[in-house]
């Protein structure tokens, strides 16, 4: 059971090409409007753009951008969690790195590598899944792709309250990830959270944002289309509860592993 309502950030916002400093410096500004949150959400590579050159643009994980979220954090009180090009033994990540308000820093390989785009050719993909505990809740990390492949946001027993997914997805596609998100807070009886970009890449991709807050029924909390914006919500513990309790779905759920 939840007693407690759990305050979240979403940030969406235009992100410059393979630019690593202007990104940080523009995400600096924006943040000075963050309020009292546990949690700030923030797009997939935030600090590049969904960019197939990671050679230019990587970073480790004691690089500029991770040291930036870590310090943010701890200046904030809160968690913060965006992806960036990390580069790690030699291979390159598409890396959800969530950095804890209390210092501590944990991270998500995206596993579904977006073929489409030739993804799999300059980066490794993931295999560990990653639920992160949040003030009493628990949140379980997807990138973009991820949100295609339902088994693995499979909700299982309730092992997670919240399904986050960050994403670069294109504006061609839109509709397909605001009826792929209602779909994973319906079949997964979990708040979900949504996080795109706006804007257009270095390749001529255009995003139209839509990040959207989806509760544990399927209803729209809040979508934005096209334009910058910072949304701060209360998710109700209360809500959660009434939606398990009252409708038991989960518990008959498949019982089945993924093959790594």
């Amino acid at each position: 059971m939840h007693t407690q309502d759990l305050n979240v950030t979403l940030l969406q916002t235009d992100i410059a090409w393979e630019a690593p400093a202007e990104n940080l410096h523009r995400l600096e500004q924006r943040l000075n409007d963050v309020g009292a949150t546990s949690l700030i959400v923030l797009p997939e590579m935030f600090t590049t753009g969904f960019t197939m050159n990671p050679a230019g643009v990587a970073e480790r994980m004691d690089g500029p951008a991770v040291a930036w979220m870590r310090a943010k954090a701890a200046a904030k009180g809160c968690d913060i969690v965006g992806s960036l090009v990390i580069e790690d033994g030699g291979r390159y990540f598409n890396r959800l790195v969530w950095a804890k308000a209390d210092g501590g820093l944990l991270h998500y390989d995206k596993k579904h590598l977006f073929t489409f785009a030739g993804e799999d050719r300059h980066y490794t993909a993931g295999a560990a899944p990653l639920i992160v505990p949040v003030g009493g809740w628990k949140v379980a990390t997807f990138i973009c792709y991820d949100l295609r492949f339902p088994a693995w946001s499979r909700n299982t027993d309730g092992q997670y309250d919240i399904a986050l997914y960050i994403a670069s997805w294109p504006e061609r596609r839109a509709k397909h990830w605001q009826a792929l998100l209602q779909a994973r807070a319906i079949e997964n009886q979990a708040y979900v959270i949504g996080v795109n970009r706006v804007g257009t890449d270095g390749n001529g991709v255009a995003y139209s944002g839509d990040s959207m807050l989806i509760d544990p029924l399927g209803e729209v909390l809040f979508h934005e289309r096209h334009k910058e914006c910072l949304h701060a919500a209360a998710l109700s513990g209360a809500r959660l509860d009434e939606v398990r309790s009252t409708f038991p779905f989960l518990k008959d759920a498949d019982r089945f592993v993924l093959s790594r």
